[in-house]
C-alpha cells in the first residue's frame, strides 16, 4: 500500500523541483544552518512538546537529507531505496493508526526546521494533516530596531507566550499586541482563557479560508485583528458558523484595503463640483433633498475647545443649508454607549453622522458595515477602513506660520508648546511649529509639554524653564474662558494674545454636504480601492490663522506672505533636510516630504526639548484615545 503513496508523493516532489528550477528558486529544503549564523543569534529557548502547524514546517536544521526532498517536503529519491521503504512504512502507519511520535525541530521567525523526523513531516504533508507533535527549541535572533521582520518576530514571541497560539502570522507591527488588548485578559492567561481563544482563532480561520481569504495578500493575524476590532472578542465567542460567514461578507472590503501597500488614500483638497445646469433648469423648480445630519460629541461643547469648534461648524451648516438639511447633536457619547447612540440616531432617520473623536471609531465602523445606507465619518487621521471615512485638517500649515511668529518674537530663544494627545496629526503640528521657529531663529528651542500627562502643571513648567512665549490650545473653552489660547506671551503674569490658528469646521462640513448633494461623495466611493481620509489644508479654507495687532508689523507681513504661498501650494513646512532628535535624518535636501510620511510622524525634530509620552504617563481618557490613534 505504502509503495503507491510513495510514488504519488515522488511525482509531487519532482513537479515542485522542476517548478522551482524554472522560476529560479532553490529546489530543495532550506537549511537553518545556512540561514542563521551564530553572530545573528541572541539565545535559545526550550519550548518543549507542542503541536505545530505543518504548513509552518519549512526546512531542515542541517544539510543531512535535504536533497532527498523537494522544497514542498515531498520525496525525490527513487522507489526501492531504503529511504523510500521507510517512508512507505510510515505511510502505512499513518493510515492504520496515525503517526504519534513527535519530531524534534528548531523554531526560528515562526518557522520550523526539522532536526529529527523529516520523513514523518513528509508523510503527514502528503496526507494534508494540519499539525504534528514536536519537541521545539526556539532560536531567538538579536533584536534590531532597524529590521522590521525582527521587530515583528519579537511581537509574535510575546503573543505566543501569552496566548499559546502558533498558527498565525502578522505583517504589521502592533497587530499582535492589539489582539491581546482586544481579548482583554491581561498578561497572565489561564488554561481556560487559552482554550477559549484557541476556539475563536480556529473558527475565524475556518470561516476566513472558506471565503478564500488565503487568496488575499494579507496575513491571517492581521485579518483576525480587523474582524475582532469590528465585532469584538465577546461577540466572536457567541458567533455561529453562519454568523461568521455573514459578518465576513459584510466586512470583506476591510481585508481588501489591508491588501494594499498604502491602504489609505489621502484626499488633500475638496472635489470640484461636477454639477452643470442648463438654462432650462433655472426655470424649473429644484427638488430639495432633505438630509438629517447627526453630530456625536463626547461631552458638552462649552467644556471643550475642540468640541466647541465643531459645534460652531454644525451651527454654520444649519445656516448655510436651511431648506436642505436638519442637524442634531448628541452629548456624552462615551466608548461604552457609542453603539447604542448610533443605533438610536440611525433609527431616528440620520442620513449622515459625524463623530468628532477617534474613540468613536470602532462602533462607528461596525454601524457603517451594518447600515451601508448611512454615511458615517470620524474626525481622525490614518484610519485604514473602507466602510467609514475619516476627516481631519492640515493644522500643521498654520502651526508652521505660528512658529515663525513666535520664533521671531521670543526674547530668550525659548518657546513653550502645550500639546494634548500624542496621536496622528499632533506630532506633525509640533514639528511644523518647531521648524517655523527655526526658519527665522536658528537658536529657537521648543519646550514641549503635554496637557494629558498625569503630572501636568502648566505654571510649574513655564517657571522652571523660564518660558514667556507659549503655544497653547487653539481656541477658548467657553465654560472656562481665558486668554490662554493660540500663541501668547506672558507679561507681568498676564497673557497677551499674538495669534490664533483656526479650525474652520463649518467650511469643511459645508463642502462635505455639497459633495454629497452633488454626488461627488458617492462617485469617490465607487472608484475608491483604498480607505479615504480627507485631509484638507489652508487652500480649502478649513484652516486659517489670525494675527493680532500685538505682532510687529514686519513680522505680520512676513506671516501673511508665507500664508499666501502655502495656500497657492508654493510653500510647505516639510521641505528639505529635516532631522529628528538624535540627529537622525528624516528628509533629504531638495525633497518635499510625502503626505503619508507627515501623517505617520512618530518623532520630534531636533529643536524640540521634550519627548512623546508613553501611555503610562497619560491620564485614563488620553490612554483610550492613544490606544486607537497613538503614534
Amino acid at each position: 500500500m505504502g509503495a503507491t503513496e510513495y510514488q504519488e508523493a515522488q511525482k509531487l516532489g519532482k513537479k515542485e523541483y522542476k517548478s522551482c528550477v524554472a522560476h529560479g528558486r532553490f529546489p530543495y529544503l532550506p537549511v537553518l544552518d545556512e540561514i542563521l549564523s551564530r553572530e545573528q543569534m541572541q539565545t535559545e529557548q526550550y519550548i518543549g512538546l507542542v503541536n505545530i502547524p505543518l504548513d509552518k514546517v519549512v526546512g531542515t536544521s542541517t544539510m543531512g537529507r535535504t536533497q532527498a526532498f523537494a522544497a514542498n517536503f515531498m520525496p525525490l529519491l527513487e522507489y526501492g531505496t531504503e529511504f523510500s521503504l521507510k517512508w512507505s512504512t510510515l505511510s502505512d502507519a499513518q493510515v492504520n493508526e496515525g503517526i504519534r511520535d513527535p519530531i524534534e525541530c528548531y523554531e526560528y521567525m515562526n518557522r520550523y526546521y526539522v532536526v529529527e523526523g523529516n520523513k514523518r513531516v513528509s508523510v503527514l504533508k502528503f496526507y494534508e494533516a494540519f499539525s504534528i507533535p514536536a519537541i521545539v527549541t526556539r532560536k531567538i535572533p538579536k533584536y534590531s530596531e532597524d529590521d522590521e521582520d525582527i521587530k515583528l518576530y519579537y511581537e509574535y514571541m510575546h503573543f505566543n507566550d501569552v496566548s499559546g497560539i502558533n498558527t498565525i502570522d502578522f505583517a504589521h507591527l502592533g497587530t499582535a499586541e492589539k489582539i491581546l488588548k482586544l481579548v482583554g485578559k491581561g498578561e497572565e492567561w489561564s488554561d481556560e482563557d487559552k482554550e477559549e481563544f484557541k476556539k475563536v482563532v480556529f473558527d475565524f480561520t475556518n470561516a476566513f479560508r472558506n471565503r478564500d481569504g488565503d487568496k488575499l495578500d494579507i496575513e491571517l493575524g492581521d485579518a483576525l485583528a480587523i474582524f475582532m476590532s469590528i465585532f469584538t472578542y465577546e461577540g466572536m465567542l457567541e458567533m455561529s458558523e453562519k454568523e461568521y460567514d455573514d459578518n465576513l461578507i459584510k466586512s470583506w472590503n476591510e481585508f481588501s484595503v489591508l491588501n494594499k501597500d498604502h491602504n489609505v488614500e489621502l484626499v488633500m483638497s475638496p472635489a470640484e463640483s461636477n454639477v452643470k445646469r442648463g438654462i432650462f433648469s433655472y426655470l424649473m423648480p429644484q427638488n430639495k433633498q432633505n438630509l438629517s445630519v447627526a453630530f456625536l460629541y463626547p461631552r458638552a461643547p462649552e467644556t471643550s475647545d475642540w468640541i466647541y469648534a465643531h459645534e460652531l461648524g454644525r451651527q454654520y451648516l444649519e445656516e448655510t443649508f436651511p431648506d436642505q438639511i436638519k442637524t442634531s447633536s448628541v452629548y456624552d457619547v462615551k466608548p461604552n454607549n457609542v453603539s447604542d447612540i448610533l443605533d438610536d440616531v440611525i433609527a431616528d432617520g440620520a442620513d449622515i453622522i459625524f463623530g468628532v473623536t477617534p474613540e468613536m471609531m470602532r462602533p462607528s465602523l461596525k454601524a457603517a458595515i451594518e447600515h451601508p445606507e448611512v454615511k458615517i465619518l470620524n474626525c481622525s487621521l490614518n484610519a485604514p477602513h473602507r466602510y467609514i471615512r475619516t476627516y481631519y485638517a492640515r493644522m500643521y500649515e498654520a502651526k508652521f506660520i505660528a512658529g515663525m511668529i513666535a520664533g521671531a518674537m521670543t526674547d530668550n530663544d525659548k518657546i513653550a508648546y502645550i500639546a494634548d494627545y500624542p496621536i496622528y496629526g499632533t506630532t506633525a503640528n509640533i514639528n511644523a511649529f518647531a521648524l517655523g521657529a527655526e526658519s527665522v531663529n536658528p537658536r529657537a528651542k521648543i519646550y514641549l509639554e503635554w496637557s494629558s500627562r498625569k503630572k501636568y502643571d502648566l505654571d510649574e513648567f513655564l517657571e522652571k524653564n523660564d518660558l514667556r512665549y507659549i503655544s497653547n490650545q487653539d481656541m477658548i473653552t467657553p465654560r472656562n474662558a481665558s486668554r490662554e489660547f493660540g500663541v501668547y506671551k506672558l507679561e507681568n503674569g498676564k497673557p497677551i494674545n499674538l495669534l490664533v490658528p483656526i479650525w474652520n469646521w463649518g467650511m469643511f462640513y459645508e463642502k462635505m454636504i455639497k459633495s454629497i448633494l452633488e454626488g461627488n461623495y458617492q462617485s469617490q466611493d465607487a472608484g475608491a480601492k483604498k480607505a479615504l481620509n480627507y485631509w484638507w489644508g489652508m487652500s480649502s479654507g478649513v484652516i486659517d490663522i489670525i494675527v493680532s495687532k500685538n505682532v510687529p508689523y514686519r513680522v505680520s507681513i512676513l506671516a501673511e506672505h508665507i500664508k499666501n504661498d502655502v495656500i497657492r501650494g508654493e510653500a510647505t513646512p516639510f521641505y528639505g533636510e529635516i532631522f529628528a532628535q538624535g540627529h537622525k535624518r528624516k528628509n533629504k535636501a531638495g525633497v518635499e516630504m510625502r503626505p503619508e510620511d507627515i501623517m505617520k510622524m512618530n518623532y520630534l525634530v531636533e529643536n524640540v526639548v521634550g519627548h512623546i509620552p508613553s501611555k503610562g504617563e497619560l491620564v485614563d481618557t488620553a490612554q483610550n484615545v492613544v490606544n486607537i490613534q497613538g503614534v
